[in-house]
């Protein structure tokens, strides 16, 4: 019997599985082993793993209630605003990384996590995004009139932060050896992208293209994470050699992409909790029926994986509820759809 990696890899490779992945949000149950796992690489994210603070530049970042207690940056103190962007270099400091000994680094992170990687593939990630990161500096006001008013500051900011984190990706991938590269970048919001796509493509395209060359030159599948209605990048992301794309909102036309691309653009996701999905009536009938319409839509001939789920406050057990029948049905339906 296939493992979950195995079944996985082969909806990477454009082969019908034999199940539909799911993507379980949050921990495995006991003795049950994920499909995937995500990781980072040490040092880089300390604000992650103390549920806030500071991260490697400054930016403080601060939990949100509302999203069980994800972080964001604090809008009350960026660090780079407009008028003293000239002065990035002063403000952006990269760690001195000589002298880290990455294999004992990376080889305690593994083994810390748990992962059987004869059980479930690693994805290998290295921060969540160029874009992202402008933004957490400057803030989206600051950040979006920086790259009209000083495109060329912009550049040689994103080519030092590029330099950084591609120097530590020259250090990890091979300790790591994941079977996937991981990239994000929420360059857009449900109805439209912050960023125009010639610009998507001037300022922050090159810096993943660099990342996703070193993936695919070790045999990575090359996954994009972008929220939002960002469809019209996803010809240039195939281009470039991305194979998955998560978490697909049912903002973009899903229907003419996975007409357009078949198995050869893996869609995790397609579905949201939005609409009836978030009235206090919704009945989990009506749930199951939405995971169920979106399988029908997006996994015949492969190319689909299950990513989705509901998020609210942490005191509130609803969302948890709701998710664990959304993956309850999503892993029952799933678990046959290619043997029907």
């Amino acid at each position: 019997m296939l493992t979950e990696k195995e079944n996985l890899l082969r909806v990477y490779h454009g082969e019908i599985p034999e199940w539909i992945p799911v993507s379980r949000m949050g921990p495995s149950e006991p003795g049950k082993y994920p499909a995937t796992m995500m990781m980072g690489p040490p040092l880089l994210s300390p604000q992650m793993e103390k549920g806030g603070g500071r991260d490697i530049w400054g930016v403080n970042y601060v939990p949100t209630e509302s999203t069980g207690n994800a972080l964001i940056p604090d809008n009350s103190e960026f660090i780079l605003p407009l008028d003293n962007l000239k002065n990035w270099r002063d403000v952006l400091k990269a760690p001195d990384l000589n002298g880290v000994d990455w294999e004992k680094l990376v080889k305690e992170r593994i083994e810390s996590s748990g992962i059987d990687r004869k059980q479930t593939a690693l994805a290998l990630t290295m921060h969540f995004g160029y874009f992202q990161l402008l933004m957490s500096f400057m803030g989206f006001e600051d950040g979006l009139l920086a790259l009209y008013e000083e495109p060329e500051l912009v550049h040689e900011l994103l080519e030092f932060l590029s330099e950084f984190y591609m120097s530590v990706a020259d250090n990890v991938l091979d300790l790591y050896n994941p079977e996937i590269l991981s990239i994000a970048d929420d360059t857009a919001a449900w109805g439209a992208s912050f960023v125009s796509d010639e610009m998507y493509r001037e300022f922050f395209a090159p810096h993943h293209d660099k990342y996703v060359k070193r993936g695919l030159d070790r045999g990575c599948t090359i996954s994009m994470h972008n929220c939002g209605k960002c469809e019209s990048l996803v010809d240039l992301w195939v281009e470039m050699g991305f194979t998955e794309w998560n978490p697909a909102q049912t903002c973009n036309d899903l229907k003419a992409i996975k007409a357009k691309y078949g198995n050869k653009l893996v869609i995790s996701g397609g579905w949201d909790g939005r609409g009836r999905l978030m009235e206090p009536d919704v009945t989990d009938e009506e749930i199951r029926q939405s995971v169920r319409d979106t399988i029908d839509a997006y996994a015949p001939g492969g190319g689909f994986c299950w990513g989705g789920g509901f998020l609210g406050a942490l005191n509130d057990p609803e969302p948890m509820r709701k998710t664990k029948v959304v993956i309850d049905e999503a892993t029952r339906y799933g678990r046959d759809f290619y043997k029907r």
